[in-house]
C-alpha cells in the first residue's frame, strides 16, 4: 500500500510540475500579446453553425453592455430565436435589421434580390460607422456576395479603410470569397461531416431557428 501511495505522490508531483511549465510557458506567450484591435471575422464553410457562432459572439456583447448591431441579407419574415429574443429585451443595446426577402430561389426576382442586398449594405456602412457600435453581424453577407448583388472590392475596400479601427465585424456565409479570407483576422470554416436534413428531418425549431 506505501509502494502505490509513493507512485501516486509522484504521479501527481510530475502532473503538476508539467503544469507549472505549461503555464509558465502560456503566460510568458500571453505577455506578448499587448495588441487591440477591431477585428474582421469570416464564417464560412459548408457545415451548420456559422450564424450561430456568430449570434453567440453578438449575445456576449449584450451580456457586457456593449451596444451592437444585426443586419441580416438573406432571412427575410422567417420567424427566428436570436431576432425575438434580441427586439423583446435587448432593442437598447443591439439594432436588429432584417433587411433580405429569402433565398435567391424563394424571391425569383434577380432586381429585387440586388436592390435588397444593396440596402442592406448601406445600412450595414452606417451601423459600422457608428463607433458605438463594438460588433456588426453581416449575417449570410457571403452569399449575397458569391451572386454578385454587392460588389467584392466595395465591401473589402470599406473593411480596409472606413471601418473603425476598434469595430468588430463578423461576415458570416458559406463560399466566402478567397479575397475576404485574406484579408479578415479570424477565419473558422465550418466543415460538414452529417446533417439531419439529408436523412430527410427538416430544420426544427431551437436548433436551426
Amino acid at each position: 500500500m506505501t509502494d502505490r501511495n509513493e507512485d501516486m505522490a509522484a504521479d501527481v508531483a510530475r502532473h503538476n510540475d508539467k503544469m507549472a511549465k505549461k503555464k509558465a510557458a502560456r503566460d510568458k506567450i500571453m505577455a506578448g500579446k499587448t495588441d487591440e484591435k477591431g477585428l474582421v471575422i469570416v464564417h464560412t464553410g459548408k457545415g451548420k453553425g456559422k450564424s450561430s457562432a456568430a449570434f453567440g459572439m453578438i449575445f456576449r456583447c449584450i451580456a457586457h453592455q456593449l451596444p451592437c448591431a444585426v443586419v441580416q441579407f438573406i432571412k427575410g419574415g422567417m420567424d427566428t430565436g436570436e431576432r425575438n429574443l434580441v427586439n423583446a429585451h435587448f432593442a437598447d443595446l443591439c439594432a436588429f435589421h432584417t433587411m433580405g426577402e429569402g433565398f435567391t430561389w424563394e424571391t425569383q426576382d434577380k432586381e429585387r434580390d440586388i436592390a435588397a442586398a444593396s440596402a442592406a449594405w448601406d445600412k450595414a456602412k452606417e451601423l459600422i460607422c457608428d463607433e458605438r457600435h463594438h460588433m456588426v453581424l453581416l449575417d449570410e453577407i457571403n452569399i449575397a456576395l458569391r451572386y454578385g448583388y454587392i460588389d467584392l472590392h466595395d465591401v473589402l475596400q470599406f473593411l480596409a479603410h472606413e471601418k473603425p479601427p476598434m469595430t468588430h465585424v463578423v461576415l458570416t456565409g458559406r463560399n466566402a470569397a478567397d479575397e475576404l479570407i485574406e484579408m479578415a483576422d479570424l477565419v473558422t470554416d465550418m466543415s460538414l461531416v452529417k446533417h439531419p436534413f439529408r436523412s430527410g428531418i427538416k430544420a426544427q425549431i431551437g436548433v436551426e431557428f
